[in-house]
């Protein structure tokens, strides 16, 4: 797919105004949570305004309330490829992780195996290794190819086994961007240890490809829609049979609806509003730019990922093909930009040997706005032999990026090289 200018979407996005002693600021800072469109902006304001009551109540806004929380499983089920009984809802991926892993840890025995990767962000690794050390299992760790931080596959198949019972896995690195051949690590699975329930974080892959539960055959996929452009909340889509017979841990009584079960104590309403807008804002881009294969919302959001794809596979081009030009500047991670098909538009970096924090705070000076440490990739930082100093400045761009900008970041990047 060709890329299409996007720039006029910047307008949608109240908070890409800011400016920094009257230069625009750049916000370089996605991975950890992308800027809101106006229109999730008007919905949270708009369900606070209206129709803000809880649930299950015998009047009109609680009535509201109930099925916005309807449309709002349909939304994510949209999202995530999943149907909209198999979505459940919380304050953020990691709680959602350590929730539904704490029920399979019950179903473990000791000498069972568990398998994690270095690759992945914590939420995504220590939910299940304290699962295994509950349950007396064994924890399988998949190692990594130095030269350009992608999963070793060798590690990956040595690791499966007749007890492996968990196996969890990114789709794309928070820190590096690396994008991981998903449905192969999957249909490896599937081969070696049928039994095995898969576990992909899609939290950081969310705002950059579309997501497909059932197309990849995953049991349990972990987003949070702050990633893509919505409010601050948790997803997890995990198939409907696992969710039927593992035991949630809540209050009593339980609820009779699959996904109510694992949803502990109020949900965020207005986020779920928020959430909605969201990705309606992104079926807006299939229908506007893309090739919706069909009317459907879950159609008019793969197209609109497509178009997302395109469009940052350009800012990724651009980026690291700068970035090879300026002496000092070490890129961990894929650099060839004929493999941008294999990574996120996100970029751990060093500037020469200044500390990560002293370069994001000369960039935030500058009004760039960038990460610096772990970003909880913690397994990773310490592989790479960079967590004891400071670990990296992450710099990540999305599809609001322009190519002015990346330019302008490699340019003070230069400079405090």
């Amino acid at each position: 797919m060709d890329a299409p200018d996007l720039s006029p979407l910047r307008a949608r996005f109240p908070g890409l105004s800011r400016t920094m002693d009257g230069c625009p600021c750049v916000f370089a800072d996605s991975p950890g949570g992308s800027q809101v469109s106006d229109s999730v902006i008007e919905a949270t304001v708009a369900y606070l305004r209206t129709s803000n009551a809880n649930t299950h109540g015998a009047f009109a806004t609680s009535e509201e309330t109930d099925a916005l929380v309807a449309r709002a499983r349909h939304a994510g089920a949209a999202f995530t490829g999943a149907d909209p009984d198999e979505v459940v809802f919380g304050p953020n991926a990691t709680t959602l992780l350590f929730h539904i892993s704490r029920s399979i840890a019950r179903t473990l025995d000791p000498g069972d195996e568990v398998v994690v990767t270095v690759l992945d962000h914590d939420a995504n690794i220590t939910p299940w290794t304290m699962a295994a050390e509950d349950a007396g299992a064994i924890v399988r760790m998949i190692d990594i190819h130095d030269e350009d931080v992608t999963l070793d596959l060798a590690s990956f198949d040595a690791a499966l086994g007749p007890r492996t019972r968990v196996v969890a896995f990114t789709l794309a690195s928070n820190a590096v961007g690396t994008v991981t051949p998903a449905a192969d690590l999957v249909r490896r699975v599937r081969e070696r240890a049928p039994g095995a329930i898969v576990c992909v974080d899609a939290v950081h892959a969310a705002q950059h490809r579309p997501l497909d539960l059932h197309g990849l055959g995953a049991d349990v996929l972990a987003c949070s829609p702050y990633k893509f452009f919505g409010p601050h909340l948790g997803m997890l889509s995990v198939r409907r049979d696992l969710l039927s017979t593992l035991m949630p841990y809540k209050v009593r009584p339980a609820e009779d609806y699959v996904p109510d079960r694992w949803e502990t104590g109020t949900k965020d309403h207005e986020a779920l509003a928020g959430l909605v807008a969201a990705v309606e804002y992104l079926a807006g881009i299939g229908q506007d730019y893309g090739v919706p294969t069909g009317p459907t919302l879950r159609e008019r959001v793969v197209a609109g990922m497509e178009v997302i794809r395109a469009y940052e596979c350009t800012l990724s081009v651009r980026f690291i093909e700068g970035a090879a030009r300026i002496p000092g500047l070490r890129l961990y991670g894929i650099a060839d930009a004929a493999r941008f098909g294999e990574r996120t538009p996100t970029f751990a970096v060093r500037a020469g040997g200044r500390h990560p924090l002293e370069t994001a705070k000369a960039l935030g000076e500058r009004g760039i706005f960038v990460w610096d440490g772990h970003y909880y990739a913690l397994a990773l930082m310490e592989r790479l032999g960079l967590q004891d100093t400071g670990g990296a400045v992450r710099v990540g761009f999305c599809h609001y990026n322009t190519g002015d900008e990346v330019d302008r970041v490699l340019e003070d990047l230069a400079a405090l090289c």
